[in-house]
């Protein structure tokens, strides 16, 4: 077994861990990084990239079949899901291959394995690359897995993660999705768009209860009108599988069945396993890891970073904090702000929000406001046909600062920048209204709004009061 020294070691190549790989090695640090699978992690490889490849093909089905609203003619229209996996599996190959690409070229030593500790400056490479590795810094970005409920274990074959839902080459012809979060919300939408009968199960009042009243309703209303099925406030005892697929019992008697179902309900930190307690880092109850704002852990030269901080679970998130904790092992002083975090579900129409919602600003304590423009009063959108949805701005009354943002509609993923930057960079509600907007265009829903916070609406009728 051999033994090296490295001036930074990164645990896990997911998009924290080898951006904070590329980050280290930019910085002048002799960096090791160490994955047990891909290199990409679960974002590239079972996530964020493999998911929206499908629904990239679901859009595409989906304008064809409403082709005939633009005048257009396509007579019957059919898919090959096998061929639609296949290209999804291509695209990540490809991204995958991007990745290693970028790691040699920035002179990364990568090690094959699971990484473990064995001291607070080393860790054990176990599988096929073994090898002790001694760090002056050490960077944990272990991520996260699909999380089971209770007595309801995966088998990947008729009770689904969100991994190995991915991978299936035939659809079922009727899902369950237990919990209407982010990840079930998107797999109803592809799933629904390919034909297959889908019932969402969730146990809260409201699907996308995290995202805001508005955001919920609106979408609980536009899956019922395309045929989306959604049991809220449902709780879920047991599941058992049957010859033809599964049954969902709930608490009040109720039983569903399906050909398979997809538990959705939250992610386990990869934390358990990686020898901390070897080491003296703090690991909450939940398996999350406490950091500080300049990423490190109560050991100050091991850091934390990924969903395990249990902050975002996003990949953008966990590469940002893979910047700061590089650029701090290196000792380029910076900090994590979580401010200006956007965050972007790849339903049909597509949702975006950053900052506060209403609700939680008022809970907050601000003298806060809306101002609300629906697509269907917009032009491009119009033209578009793309008419769903809203974007709203909320603004605390007296200072006009920009407190959070939230899009319903089409291109929600690209229009939620904007507000990325005014709130990053705290702006008021006049930096967007004074600023001119292409016409026409969907970003013209930010000017929009802005004018209805400020109680001036251009294209809407006057505010009465």
């Amino acid at each position: 077994m051999t033994q090296q020294e490295f001036d930074c070691i990164v645990i896990g190549g997911g998009p924290g861990g080898y951006v904070a790989a590329i980050r280290a090695a930019q910085r002048g640090l002799k960096t090791a990084l160490i994955e047990s699978l891909e290199m990409g992690g679960t974002c590239l490889n079972r996530g964020c990239i493999p998911s929206k490849a499908l629904i990239a093909n679901a859009e595409v089905l989906r304008k064809v079949r409403e082709a005939n609203k633009f005048g257009i003619s396509v007579g019957s229209v059919s898919f090959n899901y096998q061929a639609m996996k296949e290209r999804k599996d291509q695209v990540v190959a490809r991204l995958r291959k991007g990745v290693e690409g970028l790691i040699a070229s920035n002179q990364i030593t990568s090690f094959k394995g699971f990484g473990k500790f064995i001291s607070p400056f080393e860790v054990k490479v176990i599988g096929d690359q073994e090898a002790v590795l001694k760090g002056k810094s050490i960077i944990i970005a272990t991520g996260s897995e699909p999380r089971p409920l209770p007595g309801i274990p995966f088998d990947h074959q008729t009770i689904h993660d969100s991994t190995s839902l991915l991978d299936i080459t035939e659809l079922p012809k009727k899902i369950l999705i237990i919990g209407g979060g982010v990840v079930g919300c998107e797999f109803a939408c592809l799933h629904h768009a390919f034909g297959v009968d889908v019932t969402i199960i969730e146990l809260l009042p409201s699907i996308l209860s995290t995202e805001g009243k508005a955001i919920g309703d609106t979408m609980a209303q536009i899956f019922k009108k395309q045929g989306i099925k959604i049991e809220t406030q449902a709780a879920l005892t047991h599941m058992e599988k049957v010859s033809q697929g599964v049954k969902a019992h709930l608490s009040d008697g109720r039983v569903f069945e399906a050909d398979c179902a997809l538990i959705s309900v939250g992610r386990k930190y990869n934390t358990d396993k990686i020898g901390l307690e070897n080491i003296g880092v703090i690991v909450e109850k939940d398996g999350s890891i406490p950091v500080n704002s300049f990423m490190q852990t109560n050991v100050p030269h091991i850091f934390a970073i990924g969903d395990i901080t249990g902050k975002w679970a996003l990949a953008h998130v966990a590469s940002h904090q893979g910047m700061i904790a590089a650029n701090n092992a290196a000792g380029v002083y910076t900090e994590m702000d979580y401010a200006a975090v956007p965050s972007v579900i790849f339903t049909s129409p597509e949702v975006a929000t950053i900052g506060y919602t209403l609700e939680k600003a008022i809970q907050a304590g601000f003298d806060a406001r809306i101002g609300k423009f629906p697509f269907q009063a917009l032009g491009k959108a119009l033209a578009a046909i793309e008419t769903e949805g809203f974007a709203q701005i909320v603004v605390e009354k007296n200072t006009g600062q920009i407190l959070g943002a939230q899009v319903v509609g089409y291109g929600a993923s690209t229009l939620i920048a904007e507000m990325a930057v005014a709130i990053g960079n705290e702006l008021t509600i006049k930096s967007i209204s004074d600023t001119i907007h292409a016409h026409p265009t969907i970003a013209e829903a930010w000017m929009e709004a802005a004018f209805l916070a400020d109680e001036m609406p251009l294209h809407l009728p006057p505010i009465r009061k």
